[in-house]
């Protein structure tokens, strides 16, 4: 039996085997702190209870820069993170094991190409990454924030951090961040490659287009990062960093999947039945 030693101060006595038996009151603390499963009727509530529990298991979380994680802040992270494979199964997140909660939004440095050769450094504020074959890294703050309000910045899109770094892990399960994901026969049925890659294609470069129209109309006076610029993407189906690359792309439209449906399937019914049949396992229900 492995334990997941962050657990045990609190949930100790209900480690059998390879799951977390997570108490009901924890359990009930947590459906109230993510409107987001209102929508679930009790048979999925109760599978991704029993999903969260086996991820609660496998995976170690961290607390980094003093953060001091408790039951309810593992299972906050958890219940999120198992959204994406509530029909595809725990299995979707192999191949690693860590996951590295800060307090709040983390530094790190990045090497910037130009398109003149040059390479430079610079310094980014981050509420989450992804490694390939290492860990997720995540902001506290922004994990625990209600996805489907944003009371500074109420003109922008909804979002959740904690889908968006999960679903790049389902992207990297092929060694590739490209926005496509593995398939497998099994679940997936008929989902192929080059469907998926055309369709992503389609939607990306139509929404790139979209983008730059939006950004065209921006006041010169207003900077397009500002919280004042918010209103000009407001209308928008997606973040705009959504149009950073393909694999950014596949993240962001899996927080609307998750978060805003009725969006991105008006925005893009193509993309959004791909996206309904690789998140379901194929069943397309």
């Amino acid at each position: 039996m492995r334990q997941n030693s962050s657990m045990l101060g609190t949930l100790q006595r209900y480690l059998f085997g390879r799951s977390v038996q997570i108490p009901e009151a924890l359990w009930a603390e947590e459906l109230r702190a993510l409107p987001l499963l209102h929508q679930l009727d009790a048979p999925v509530l109760q599978r991704l209870r029993a999903l969260c529990g086996r991820f609660l298991a496998e995976k170690t979380m961290i607390g980094a820069a003093g953060l001091q994680l408790s039951a309810p802040m593992e299972l906050h992270i958890a219940t999120q993170a198992c959204l994406p494979i509530l029909h595809l199964g725990l299995r979707w997140y192999r191949g690693w094991r860590g996951i590295v909660v800060y307090p709040a939004a983390f530094r790190v440095r990045r090497k910037v190409h130009e398109e003149n050769g040059l390479v430079h450094e610079i310094d980014a504020d981050l509420t989450g990454e992804a490694w390939k074959g290492g860990p997720v890294v995540l902001s506290w703050e922004a994990a625990a924030a209600d996805p489907l309000r944003s009371s500074d910045r109420p003109h922008g899109p909804a979002s959740n951090v904690v889908i968006h770094e999960f679903a790049h892990k389902l992207d990297l399960l092929d060694g590739e961040a490209d926005g496509t994901p593995p398939f497998d026969r099994r679940v997936h049925g008929n989902l192929d490659r080059e469907t998926w890659q055309r369709v992503l294609d389609d939607a990306f470069e139509r929404f790139c287009a979209e983008l730059d129209l939006v950004e065209g109309e921006i006041a010169p006076n207003v900077d397009p990062d500002s919280v004042d610029a918010d209103r000009y993407y407001a209308h928008l189906p997606l973040d705009p960093y959504a149009a950073t690359d393909t694999a950014e792309f596949f993240a962001v439209s899996s927080e609307a999947y998750f978060l805003r449906p009725e969006q991105i399937r008006a925005a893009f019914p193509p993309w959004y039945e791909l996206l309904h049949r690789f998140y379901r396992g194929g069943t397309g229900t």
